[in-house]
């Protein structure tokens, strides 16, 4: 068979003509290359109309092949400047750096998401800083330094960074062990960088302490970590310890705002707010919320804060409060209907446990030192306020420990749902109980225990419907009708319906007052079903139907209004006494504060000194 032969039983390619000769090479024998054949023309295919696409269109085709960066990791600090929260450790690091007394171990310490990884390949940039102007270690980071792309990208020879994690043995020591003996090839120092250092094991512990003692000058060590407590004492005697913070929620919901702001997206504050309490400190966090939430919304849109609430899963914290007075006040079938209204708007009933948590935590706080303590928006502030001022201490207290015990076991129920409404139903019996000392008083002087709204059963014997009927305690006999607006006021007061009063004094012009009849005039914003509530509630206490009319006109004012009223002519008052004037003008400049009345001192009168008889 010779070349030229055709396999007619080959594959079909071979069946094609073959070229036996590149016409683009010279002849071996000296022949002049043959001309090349001359191509057609090509007839040019008809043109096919299409659609021409929106320049939108190509933008986001093109888009959408691109890889997209994460705003954790794009908004990544890439100077000590850019770190939030960490005020204190970078002023020490920076004295440190501008004195030369830098440590050669580094133990960084906190929460995740805080900047610990980040911190170290920053403080790795800082030692080996070098720029035109820079050689030295120096804080002073810029853009332009020779070793910083390679160390914040993590390939820079003489920077390693080892995920203690994964390398937990004592092998892994060694080889850092073997190579810290020599000089670095290119940086000032050579730093190595161990994430997550609790996880290694006791033997390597052991294996780095000597070196760790006494490393050679070229080296220096910063480890990260998130249970501090893990860490052997003799690592942590040889380190320079800095505690990362939890980063505050006001700075975080400012940094979460920049970064919307410069990514385009427009974002509620409360929004913002919502995913500042979600993260818990961590900026990590904080930042991977809001890229969940600014694809909530169209380009240009909003995004709206009843859209993060539904992506967090969380309840409205106005709707927890109200749960949290309903079950403080005793109402349980109120609270209950509240909280299957919350459940079946998607809330979490672990959530809306923690929720009720912290409601008893800023009431209790706010009870000591004041609204703005609690760091809520100001109207939940001093609705929380307000509760706290009603109830006592104790029975926050009491409450604080009943719902720690409960969110234990929302957390274990096979059903979450059911053990809330369990723990409402104990939280609303035991709301009105006296505390063991109370109780004590009222069992020497005789007074009737009370409290609680559940009826207590008697136990053993003969337990029927009529026993049980029997056992129920006889029902208190209804209040007496309020003669005047204000103790209308006064009662609301005494029932501890803190939202209801705040509303009252707040929204309500009464025009017209007589028993079982009141009429007034609403201000803008009160809510639409105050009247109705009102009427309810005074019914309830009283016995007897109130008549609630909202369309009055020509109403005096409000609780508040004459109450600010009353303060305003009290400090003019004040600050026309003769005293108060002589004052204001011996130190100029300064300020009448607040104004407290003092009650008056209660003077003991003396006790006669008791002559005892002489026995003769």
């Amino acid at each position: 068979m010779t070349d030229s032969d055709t396999n007619l039983d080959g594959p079909p390619w071979e069946e094609d003509d073959v070229v036996q000769r590149d016409e683009n090479t010279d002849d071996m024998f000296g022949a002049p290359a043959a001309a090349p054949e001359p191509v057609a023309a090509p007839i040019a295919a008809p043109v096919v109309a299409k659609p021409a696409l929106a320049h939108a269109d190509v933008e986001a085709h093109v888009d959408d092949g691109a890889a997209y960066q994460v705003l954790a990791r794009k908004y990544r600090p890439r100077t000590f400047e850019d770190l939030i929260g960490q005020e204190a450790m970078v002023r020490t690091l920076t004295n440190a750096f501008a004195t030369g007394r830098i440590a050669h171990a580094f133990m960084l310490t906190g929460v995740r998401g805080v900047g610990k990884t980040t911190t170290a390949r920053l403080l790795a940039r800082a030692l080996n800083n070098e720029t035109e102007t820079i050689d030295r270690p120096s804080l002073t980071l810029t853009a332009h330094g020779r070793h910083d792309a390679a160390i914040m990208a993590g390939q820079h020879m003489d920077v390693m960074e080892m995920d203690a994690a994964s390398h937990t043995g004592v092998n892994d020591i060694r080889d850092i062990l073997e190579s810290v003996r020599y000089a670095p090839v290119e940086a000032r120092y050579k730093v190595y960088v161990l994430d997550e250092v609790h996880m290694l094991s006791t033997q390597a512990f052991n294996a780095l302490l000597k070196t760790l003692e006494e490393p050679p000058p070229h080296a220096k060590f910063i480890f990260a970590t998130t249970e501090i407590r893990k860490v052997p004492v003799t690592i942590l005697s040889r380190c320079q310890r800095f505690d990362l913070r939890r980063v505050e929620p006001e700075i975080l919901v400012e940094h979460l705002g920049r970064i919307a702001d410069r990514e385009g997206m427009k974002i509620e504050t409360d929004a913002l707010a919502l995913i500042s309490r979600a993260a818990e400190g961590s900026v990590r966090d904080g930042l991977s919320l809001l890229d969940q939430a600014l694809v909530q919304a169209e380009r240009g849109e909003t995004v709206k804060t009843e859209t993060v609430r539904d992506m967090l899963g969380l309840a409205d914290r106005t709707q927890t409060i109200a749960l949290f007075e309903s079950v403080m006040a005793g109402r349980t079938p109120e609270a209950l209907e509240s909280f299957r209204t919350l459940y079946g708007f998607g809330a979490d009933p672990v959530q809306v446990t923690n929720d009720l948590l912290e409601h008893c935590h800023a009431a209790s706080v706010a009870k000591m030192l004041g609204p703005n303590a609690t760091r809520l928006p100001n109207d939940q502030a001093q609705k929380l306020a307000a509760l706290g001022a009603a109830i006592p201490a104790a029975t926050l207290s009491r409450t604080w420990q009943m719902l720690l015990k409960a969110l234990d076991e929302v957390r274990r129920a096979p059903n979450p749902a059911d053990a809330v409404e369990m723990a409402i139903v104990r939280l609303a019996y035991a709301a009105d109980l006296p505390g063991p000392e109370e109780a004590l008083k009222r069992l020497q002087s005789g007074e009737p225990l009370g409290g609680g709204s559940a009826p207590r059963g008697g136990g053993g014997g003969g337990g029927g419907p009529s026993a049980q009927l029997a056992a129920r305690p006889v029902m208190a006999p209804a209040l007496p009708d309020p003669q005047t607006f204000e103790q209308v006021v006064a009662l609301i007061g005494e029932k501890r319906e803190v939202g209801l009063q705040m509303d009252v004094e707040r929204y309500v012009k009464p025009v017209s007052f007589k028993p079982g009849a009141i009429v007034y005039e609403s201000v803008q914003g009160a809510p639409i079903e105050l009247a109705r509530k009102l009427s309810a509630r005074l019914r309830e206490w009283t016995g007897r139907t109130w008549l609630i009319a909202a369309n009055g006109q020509g109403g005096a004012e409000t609780v508040i209004e004459r109450q600010k009223k009353d303060r305003a002519a009290e400090r003019a008052e004040v600050e026309a006494n003769p005293f108060i004037k002589a004052v204001m003008l011996a130190f100029p400049g300064a300020k009448l504060g607040e104004i407290k009345t003092i009650a008056p001192t209660v003077v003991t009168p003396e006790i006669p000194d008791v002559v005892e008889d002489d026995d003769d």
